[in-house]
């Protein structure tokens, strides 16, 4: 599992970490308060082509994505939602919807909310979906070496335009509706299946 992965990378390195174990749960921001962490500290991942290349994306569990303020950000041409089918082979060590914040680990870029950096805590989903890690941003920071920008958004306030997936994907296919992206990129099903038990849905997530 990534989990063990990770812990190895943050042994190697010498970084000091804390490590939570918690109920399963399915969005970032149940996972921030089943593990009692701040929703502004804990990471939620969301997996993004820029221009065609897949990217690992950052914001606080409490945020969503804003694609338009992420394309002017990095002045990408092009900015939408990965579809899971995109990148389940490169995150086969994950479970579904818990991809860490490390994109250096799988070979992508790593593009992060300028939020995130102004606290001391870092913690993020570590592959399961009941493990999370604490570490220092500082140390995050100098082994990830994350682009910063200011692509967070609160949740509802995105106008459809700027959430909405191209007509057609890379491979020319219709684009699919995209997920919501105050969700981790997961499916209930298979969330349910992982996890063993049936999830709890907070209301007025969108």
């Amino acid at each position: 599992m990534a989990t063990r992965r990770i812990r190895e990378f943050l042994i190697g390195n010498k970084i000091p970490y804390s490590s939570i174990n918690h109920s399963c749960a399915y969005t970032a921001q149940e996972v921030a308060e089943s593990s009692h962490i701040s929703g502004r500290y804990m990471a939620k991942v969301v997996l993004v082509w820029l221009d065609g290349e897949l990217t690992i994306v950052v914001v606080p569990a409490t945020k969503v994505v804003d694609l338009a303020k992420l394309r002017r950000e990095t002045g990408a041409r092009d900015a939408r939602l990965a579809d899971e089918d995109d990148f389940r082979d490169r995150f086969s060590d994950c479970q579904v919807g818990t991809v860490p914040p490390f994109g250096n680990l799988f070979g992508l870029e790593t593009v992060v909310d300028r939020q995130l950096t102004d606290g001391e805590q870092f913690a993020f989903n570590a592959g399961t979906h009941r493990d999370i890690l604490v570490v220092q941003y500082a140390d995050y920071s100098r082994l990830v070496k994350p682009r910063i920008v200011d692509i967070a958004a609160e949740p509802g306030s995105i106008p459809p335009i700027a959430r909405s997936a191209p007509p057609a994907s890379r491979s020319g296919r219709a684009g699919s509706r995209p997920r919501r992206e105050d969700v981790l990129p997961a499916t209930e099903s298979a969330v349910q299946a992982e996890c063993g038990s049936p999830m709890t849905h907070h209301s007025g997530a969108d």
